[in-house]
Formats: structure tokens, sequence, C-alpha cells
């Protein structure tokens, strides 16, 4: 995890690689030589999360057994919310557990994963009780992804001038920078888009950063080049939850079919927010038809 203090940063490239969304990337070029032990944790950590962001679940909880380090098993825990919605309270009822626990409850990595469960669940107070004190670039970020989420941008860019003094040119800050300009809208959405360029120009292309321009396009009109850009992310991964609800978005607003995308996010993804929204539009349609007939 990105701390916030001086020293040579041998984790420099695959962190970035994560941050950025190249998690294969990250998984194979994770073999780095001349680490120290914490370094070789934070190192198995972000392979890790490679896994689960690439969706590979049962590897991961496989993988990290009860002897691991304390911000393994909390990686392991994410893993296990993720693979089993139908478990969730008990893998949160494991997360307090390691929350009450003073050692493990002040670890970065499981404030950090317990931040991203718990904004998962759209408990945002709870979430912040564990990330609001920051301490690391990672849980800096977070805090500004939360404060997004309660539509709180004046908090996200209180946590942003924290991350900017401390350095930045970190792709996280730089990140969050166009985060919060995506918020807030308005012209302030061109310096979105003009971040993520940047960074397609200066690393390999991937679903975030295509998603994360072609999401700048949409908000700034401009749906043609946001489907150029979503297809080239589509190619990358068929599966990728973002790219297919951005795509039915978009396919809708440039006069396209977009039931196929649809159909195979409801397939891949049955937990995402715009299957629930279909599933409750398409009840309540059923509803009114209902007191017609």
């Amino acid at each position: 995890m990105a701390s916030m203090g001086a020293g040579p940063d041998h984790l420099f490239n695959l962190r970035n690689s994560f941050y950025l969304g190249a998690y294969q990337a990250a998984i194979n070029n994770s073999e780095i030589p001349n680490l120290s032990q914490e370094d070789i944790i934070e190192r198995d950590c972000l392979v890790h999360r490679s896994y689960i962001a690439l969706g590979s679940y049962q590897l991961v909880i496989s993988e990290i057994d009860e002897a691991s380090a304390t911000p393994l098993q909390a990686v392991k825990l994410l893993a296990m919310y993720l693979s089993r919605p139908e478990n969730k309270e008990s893998t949160i009822a494991s997360l307090r557990e390691w929350l009450a626990d003073p050692t493990a409850g002040n670890n970065a990595t499981v404030r950090l994963i317990a931040g991203t469960i718990f904004m998962h669940e759209e408990d945002y107070s709870e979430a912040l009780k564990h990330t609001h004190s920051g301490g690391t670039m990672d849980l800096h970020a977070l805090n500004v992804q939360i404060f997004i989420k309660m539509h709180r941008s004046d908090y996200a860019e209180k946590q942003l001038r924290v991350m900017q003094q401390f350095d930045e040119d970190h792709t996280l800050t730089q990140l969050a920078s166009a985060w919060l300009n995506l918020a807030v809208g308005g012209s302030k959405i061109q310096e979105a888009y003009l971040i993520f360029q940047d960074f397609s120009e200066k690393y390999p292309m991937t679903s975030l950063i295509l998603n994360s321009k072609a999401v700048c396009c949409m908000h700034m009109g401009n749906f043609d080049e946001a489907e150029t850009l979503l297809l080239e992310a589509l190619n990358k991964d068929a599966k990728d939850p973002e790219t297919l609800a951005n795509l039915i978005v978009c396919s809708i607003h440039v006069g396209k079919q977009s039931s196929r995308y649809l159909s195979q996010l409801k397939l891949s993804h049955p937990e995402h927010v715009l299957v629930k929204r279909a599933a409750s539009a398409e009840d309540n349609f059923e509803r009114a038809l209902q007191s017609f007939a």
C-alpha cells in the first residue's frame, strides 16, 4: 500500500499497474528481487487484489490460509465477500471481529478492505469510521470515492488536497482529481478527460482508462467517441461489468439496441446496480399493466 513516507518504492510499477487496471500485468510482473518482508506482504496483497479484480475469487480464497499475514487475511475476506453474496453477513461479522482487535483494526490494509466492503454496502458512515484518519494514499483515495458517493464533493476536495500536498503527481492523486472533476461536472469534465488522456499516452491502455475516457465523453455529449472507446474496452474484456453498463447507457443515447449488453450483464454480474434497476423498472411496468387489466 502506498505509504506517505520517504524512501525508495520498490513496488512502484506493480502498484501503478494495479491502480490503472492493468491487473494481469501486475500479476505477471510481481517477481521483484530483494524485497523486505513488509514489501513482500504488500506485493502479495496487490497480486491477490489483482486476482479479485479479475474475478478469480476462489484462487485467492484457496491460496491465503490461516498462517498468512493479517493484511492478506483481510484481502481474503474481500474475496469471500464478493464471491458469496448470500453469505456476506457472516463475512462482515468476521470483518468486525478483526476491526475490534486493537492490532488488526489499526492495520492499513484491514482498514482499506473494511472501507471497501462497507462502501459496497452503502454504509458510508461505517466505512469512514475506519478510513477517515488516512495514513496511506490508498486510504485517502478511498475517502475521496466515499465522499463522492455521499454527494459531498467539499469533503472529497479536502481529502484530495491532502494527497496533493504529499505528491501531486502520484497516480492516485491524479485519479482522485479526475473522479472529483467528474462528480463536480460542467467545465471540470474536460479536465478529467485530459487526466485520463494523459494516462492513455503514458501507459498501456486498460479497460479502466478506456471506460473513464468514455464516461467523460458521454458527459460532454460525445456519444460516438464514447462508443468507440467502449467497444475497444469490450475487446479487452467481454465480461467487464462497467464496460457493459456504460455500453447500455451509450447505446440508448445513440439509438442502438442495448438488450444484448444488458443480457450479458445479467448473466455475468447479476448483482450489478444497473441489473437491479432494470429489474425494478420491469416490476413497476408489470404492476402498472396489471392495474389497467
